[in-house]
């Protein structure tokens, strides 16, 4: 299976400016290309194709000499970042979606490039890249498979990382299980499962909340193109992106908690898109990265051969787990009491209990995914449902 593995690089004074140097020219070149391909269209209406880019790149070359130091494969994976856009722009447009034409790429809006067979070499805990220089690399867990691409990338405070893209990764592995659980997630509680766990939410953006409005009150005061502006973008950048870091432990250790345990783990396929309209749970919804942690929960599932199925969240929280009756209740009302069968539990916990259920009856109404691959049957179980509206979907806030 393929994996990417992701490390912090350090480089000296002048294999850092050489790095920034490249990143500038492809900039540049993506958007020479971007407003070509315009140019192009708006003449005779019709496309210029990534090859047909692509064989230009010589007589660049020639006409910028600048560009002989930056590795063709780079160049070509510029061009072909550029289709990869515009691929993206048709398939939106035919699905009915919000377009989003490709645009041009500001200083701080390109932060990476590609090397793929050349130009690069790993030498124990050193990087070596031709015409850049030589950076360490902090190892914190050994590279497996076989590299196929790098990546260099530069963050909006100035750290540099190198991703290696491997094939043939080893599926890791797990003690055989059999425990199937149903995982609900909300904004009180992150997520609360039909095993009785519930995880708090940790609220990480609220934490620092305080700390980000005084660092982005001093970059406004600071004149733009300045030092001391750049600066206090950086200060304001390092905040931006310890939250993201400490979001992303929460998670991967959460969804490795999960993948470890249990074998079959259901979960609800949330409109989050449509619930982040919701103009007083946004900040509280965007804060809990619900579709950050299913998509952890996804791949990580087929990297060690279980399974995540998606059910539809609709009626979740109102149907009574035990007896089955139907209990109306509105966001405010937390907990659950059904006046037929006199259970009296959590809302979230009920409605865990019945997401399991649900997603038990579904496995078990196709009988066919018994022969099916492990990537072919979260892909179809993820995919298998209509997306809801927000309306239904902002019942688990």
């Amino acid at each position: 299976m393929k994996k990417t593995f992701k490390y912090r690089i350090y480089g000296n004074r002048q294999a850092v400016n050489n790095a920034n140097n490249w990143l500038e020219l492809c900039r540049k070149l993506y958007n020479e290309c971007l407003q070509f391909r315009i140019d192009i269209y708006k003449e005779s209406k019709k496309s210029i194709s990534c090859y047909e880019q692509m064989s230009l790149l010589p007589k660049i070359k020639q006409e910028y000499p600048e560009y002989k130091q930056v590795g063709s494969q780079v160049l070509q994976d510029v061009i072909q970042r550029l289709d990869r856009a515009y691929q993206a722009f048709f398939r939106r447009i035919k699905n009915n979606e919000k377009a989003g034409f490709p645009r041009f790429k500001s200083k701080y809006r390109y932060d990476s490039f590609t090397l793929k067979q050349a130009g690069w070499k790993l030498e124990n805990k050193c990087l070596t890249i031709r015409n850049i220089g030589r950076f360490k690399i902090k190892l914190s867990r050994p590279v497996e498979g076989i590299i196929k691409t790098i990546t260099i990338r530069r963050t909006q405070s100035d750290k540099w990382f190198v991703c290696f893209n491997c094939d043939d990764v080893p599926v890791r592995q797990f003690p055989d299980t059999n425990k199937e659980v149903g995982i609900d997630v909300g904004i009180k509680n992150f997520a609360v499962d039909s095993e009785g766990g519930c995880i708090a939410n940790p609220k990480y953006f609220s934490q620092s909340q305080k700390l980000l409005r005084m660092r982005q009150r001093k970059l406004a005061r600071r004149k733009k193109g300045s030092n001391r502006r750049n600066k206090a973008r950086i200060l304001v950048a390092k905040v931006y992106e310890k939250i993201s870091n400490q979001r992303n432990d929460f998670l991967h250790k959460l969804a490795n908690s999960y993948i470890k345990d249990y074998k079959t783990i259901y979960i609800e396929n949330l409109a989050i898109r449509n619930m982040v309209h919701n103009r007083y749970l946004s900040k509280s919804i965007m804060d809990a990265s619900w579709g950050i942690f299913f998509g952890y929960l996804s791949y990580k599932a087929v990297e060690a051969d279980r399974i995540v199925i998606k059910v539809k969240p609709q009626g979740t929280s109102q149907i009574c787990s035990i007896c089955g009756e139907i209990v109306p209740k509105t966001l405010s009302i937390r907990i659950h009491s059904c006046p037929n069968c006199g259970s009296i539990m959590d809302r979230d916990f009920n409605s865990s209990i019945n997401i399991k259920k649900l997603g038990q009856s579904f496995r078990d109404s196709i009988p066919a995914m018994a022969g099916m691959s492990r990537e072919s049957l979260v892909s179809s179980c993820g995919g298998c449902h209509e997306r809801e509206d927000s309306r239904n979907s902002k019942k688990n806030c």
